[in-house]
């Protein structure tokens, strides 16, 4: 920082201006060459014992002392001499004046100073002079560099401290505060690290309001004044005892300590609440409801032993009986311990203390200079090792260092101020965050951040209320909200200017106004075009406005970007729209072997196939056990090829005997209904649902064709084409209105228009829903959404995202849309009878095959009647009598008419009865002769006879 830095430049001079203060100083201290265990050690302390913690860090390390000297296992030979150095001023040029004091009685080691300041001062001589400096009220983070190796922190830095403010904040949702410190190295780095932590948890400070170390009133008001004109509603108040109360008071009167604020200090507050305790309500009135912090000491029998001695110690030192003690006391008793600890290695390694003149003193050296009483503690670096290496278990604790030179196990108390008194509503560790157990119990097990395990107690804040406070309210500087709207020329149902006023219309607007009433304040606004109307503006340099300040935020058909995203923050998306291909389409009708679409060849084979062989199957398993599969082998192939497509219908009339004929039957049954069932609902499919076909299949097709594809001009579809699906950019055609995406698709690409048209899927269903020719094709290639762009971090979109998920879930969202989105479809009632109903296009192939087998068996039944009427009919023609044509043509129609049995009988007959006649007549004849022979043989007897 700029003050250290004029620090470090200007410590030269200091020390010579001081070394003038050192004239007439005693030289109490000679360069010790003892060989053996001094009998006492000089020990300084530095500290304002005028203040309240002056006087508490006092009575500690005066304790500290007493028991060091009395316990015979520390430095058991030696005996620590402290002196007291009042730092009259605490600060400045004579605070170093002071420390120079100390210096010159040849001290070890430095407990003290008070403030970081001073630190910050007398490090470099400590540095010069290799004093340590133990501090543990100088908790400033920037205290810890390599630049101060001399300076030994023995509480907690700032760095942990600012961590549990920011992970606090972070825990309640809040993301600004407002930063309210004393201007000086302490409250300045303290602020510093606190951004620094919040910044990693996307929160900030928003607003920072310095006061002078020396503040009054006044000046106290008229910052208080600025920040309560301010927006976050989030305060931390970083600054000392001395005036961190009048703070708080003057924040009572201006009505700051009321519902809606959130207040929370540093570890002044709870200092000043302990070392004063108890207080009474008038002291505790200005500060209800505020979050304070105080160093974790874990409990323990020593922290009781100590906390006893401690009301024996001060009894009567103060109107209320005892001094009250706070976390600073305690570490002040420890930091004397932990030097006796050191000097006692110190001692035990066999080292001796010894001081030396500088020889760069040597050379500031005039008459009127006396410089001898300051020298260098030669075992200075030797002793601030051993310091480093103190492992010891005190009052507050384990006490040990780590590697960079920080305490073990930083811890904090979350206080709450309630009554009189304080609630504790958590702790905040290193280890594992916040939690509502103390840290020691969980440093046995693995460190968990997760947001899951940090857990607090109920919060009574400002105003009497335990409901969270929203953290941030609108500026009461009269200002509005500038907000941006995107002035379209096309697609005005989502967004577009009233004529003639500057009030705005469409869905989106309707929404954003919806989710505003939601909310549970007023937000003051104006919208404010942003567009020459003559063409649609770039959402996403409307975008690049926000983070300019241009805008407050932007409100219309805005899509939700990567791009944007790193830009602003958006609202929950309240209308999907994810990028699709529009083209043109023609209905393509069903032909008429439709009926052969379901399957295809393959099927159908296989199918046929199965027909045959699972009649084949069955025959050979009823063969001998069932006559109606016996018979001649041309009965048996009919039997077969009849039961095998009878089974597509459940028509066969054939029994199965056999049990395993039955079973494969049954199986076959099944497939048969799966199949009839399947064929049945595809052909509806194919005869009932409109068939749309288009040359460009979709974003695929597009990527392998050259031809030129259209975009809505000025949306993000250009940027989206070029960059992640690689499309040439000659081969885009901005497109302004719908009218001219029409006219560009109904051209095509070999009339100078477009093959395709690109663009959310919001604008295309508004788009279709009055031109039928066009339609979607393939599938949607992004998932987007519209939402309301704020600057990064704003709590407004928050408030108004959860707006948008009331608005979803009570149907109002819906309503919305319907309301300006919801337009008549393209086809009539009557068109879309027209596609529902079925025409002979897509069955005359079903008649034709039909008619075709009719005819085929009519020709096959026509020969064979005609070969039966040609070997019976002239029989029929004798029979009757008559040869006219006439007469035949009523035999013939006659034969046709009888039952082929009873002709093919008759005909039999009567060939029966001509093979019978002509038996008779020969019969007869043969009687005849007989006849004729035997009365020829009996006259030639008779002849005979007579002769």
């Amino acid at each position: 920082m700029a003050f250290q830095r004029a620090s470090a430049t200007m410590i030269g001079v200091w020390i010579v201006v001081l070394m003038v203060l050192s004239k007439g100083l005693s030289s109490s201290g000679v360069v010790s060459d003892n060989s053996t265990i001094p009998a006492f050690v000089n020990i300084g302390v530095l500290y304002s014992f005028n203040t309240s913690v002056g006087r508490m860090v006092k009575t500690a390390v005066q304790a500290a002392v007493d028991d060091v000297n009395f316990d015979q296992s520390i430095l058991a030979n030696t005996k620590l001499k402290a002196s007291l150095q009042e730092d009259t001023k605490y600060r400045g040029f004579l605070s170093i004046a002071e420390a120079l004091q100390l210096m010159a009685t040849q001290t070890v080691a430095i407990i003290g100073p008070q403030t970081s300041t001073t630190a910050h001062v007398i490090s470099h001589i400590a540095n010069e002079l290799q004093v340590p400096l133990l501090s543990f009220t100088a908790t400033d983070p920037t205290l810890s560099s390599l630049q101060f190796p001399f300076f030994i922190r023995t509480a907690f830095s700032d760095i942990y401290e600012m961590t549990a403010i920011a992970d606090f904040v972070n825990y309640f949702g809040w993301r600004e505060v407002i930063a309210v410190y004393g201007d000086d190295d302490h409250g300045r780095n303290g602020i510093g690290a606190l951004g620094d932590k919040l910044a990693e948890r996307r929160c900030k400070i928003s607003f920072k309001a310095p006061m002078t170390p020396e503040t009054t009133r006044e000046e106290i008001t008229d910052v208080l004044v600025q920040v309560a004109l301010a927006e976050s509603r989030v305060i931390v108040l970083h600054t000392s005892t001395a005036w961190g109360p009048k703070v708080l008071s003057v924040a009572k009167s201006l009505g700051m300590m009321e519902n809606g604020y959130v207040w929370i200090t540093t570890t002044f507050l709870s200092t000043w609440l302990d070392i004063g305790s108890p207080l009474s309500s008038d002291a505790t009135d200005d500060m209800q409801g505020v979050i304070t912090l105080r160093m974790y000491i874990p409990d323990s029998e020593r922290k009781r032993w100590f906390f006893s001695r401690w009301k024996n110690l001060t009894t009567g030192k103060t109107a209320n009986g005892s001094q009250g003690l706070s976390t600073y006391g305690i570490f002040a008793y420890d930091t004397v311990y932990a030097l006796a600890h050191a000097l006692d290695a110190f001692f035990k390694q066999g080292n001796q203390i010894t001081f030396s003149r500088d020889p760069k003193l040597s050379q500031l050296r005039g008459d009127n200079m006396h410089l001898d009483a300051v020298k260098i503690f030669n075992e200075g670096k030797l002793l601030r090792k051993y310091i480093y290496e103190v492992n010891m278990t005190g009052v507050s604790g384990l006490f040990k260092y780590t590697s960079d030179g920080n305490l073990v196990n930083p811890a904090y108390e979350i206080i709450n101020v309630i009554g009189t008194g304080t609630r504790r509503v958590g702790y905040w560790s290193n280890y594992t965050g916040l939690s509502i157990v103390p840290p020691e119990a969980l440093y046995s097990k693995p460190p968990n951040r997760s947001s899951a395990s940090q857990k607090l107690l109920p919060v009574l804040w400002p105003g009497e209320t335990t409901h969270r406070p929203r953290g941030w309210v609108f500026p009461n500087n009269g200002r509005m909200l500038k907000i941006g709207v995107p002035k379209r020329v096309s697609y005005r149902e989502f967004v577009s200017q009233v004529q003639g006023t500057d009030m705005f219309k469409g869905f989106c607007i309707d929404v954003f106004l919806s989710a505003v009433n939601l909310l549970p304040y007023a937000v003051p606004y104006k919208f404010v075009s942003y567009g020459d109307g003559d063409s649609n503006p770039s959402n996403t340099e409307l975008v690049r406005l926000i983070t300019a300040g241009v805008f407050d935020a932007a409100v219309g058909d805005i899509t939700i970007t990567t791009e944007r995203t790193k830009m602003v923050d958006f609202t929950q998306p309240y209308i999907e729209s994810g990028l699709v291909v529009v083209a043109s389409v023609k209905k393509t009708d069903s032909n008429a072997w439709a009926f052969l679409t379901p399957f295809t060849p393959m099927m159908w084979t296989v199918t046929a196939v199965f027909f045959l062989l699972v009649g084949a199957v069955v025959w050979i398993l009823e063969h001998r056990l069932n006559d109606d599969f016996r018979g001649p082998p041309k009965q048996q192939m009919v039997t077969i090829l009849w039961f095998s497509f009878s089974t597509m219908f459940f028509a066969h009339r054939e029994n199965t005997v056999s049990t395993l004929g039955r079973f494969v039957l049954l199986i076959w049954l099944f497939v048969v209904l799966i199949i009839n069932s399947s064929y049945t609902a595809s052909l509806t499919s194919i005869l009932t649902v409109q068939q749309l076909s288009s040359p460009v299949k979709g974003i695929e097709s597009l990527i392998s064709s050259k031809e030129p594809i259209g975009y809505l001009q000025g949306s993000f579809t250009r940027t989206y084409l070029i960059d992640e699906i690689g499309i040439d950019e000659s081969r885009l055609v901005p497109l302004k209105t719908p009218e001219e995406t029409t006219e560009a698709l109904k051209k095509g690409p070999q009339k100078g228009g477009v093959a395709a048209y690109v663009d959310e899927r919001a604008y295309i269903e508004l788009f279709l829903s009055s031109r039928c020719d066009y339609s979607i094709v393939g599938q949607e290639f992004t998932r987007n959404g519209w939402g309301f762009a704020f600057p990064r971090d704003s709590p407004l979109a928050v408030d108004l995202s959860t707006a948008i998920l009331e608005l979803a879930e009570n149907g109002d969202l819906q309503r919305i849309h319907d309301k300006w989105l919801l337009s008549s479809a393209c086809l009539s009632q009557g068109a879309k009878l027209e596609v529902d109903r079925l025409n002979l296009r897509s069955f005359w192939g079903l008649y034709l095959v039909c008619g075709l087998a009719c005819v085929l068996a009519l020709l096959i039944y026509f020969i064979q009647t005609m070969r039966q009427y040609s070997k019976h009919g002239p029989e029929e023609l004798e029979s009757s009598g008559h040869g006219s044509g006439s007469s035949r043509l009523r035999t013939f129609l006659t034969f046709v008419d009888e039952k082929e049995e009873i002709v093919k009988s008759r005909s039999k007959r009567k060939k029966m009865e001509g093979i019978s006649y002509r038996s008779t007549s020969e019969v007869g004849s043969s009687i005849t002769f007989n006849k004729a022979y035997s009365q020829a043989s009996l006259n030639r007897i008779d002849s005979v006879n007579e002769i």
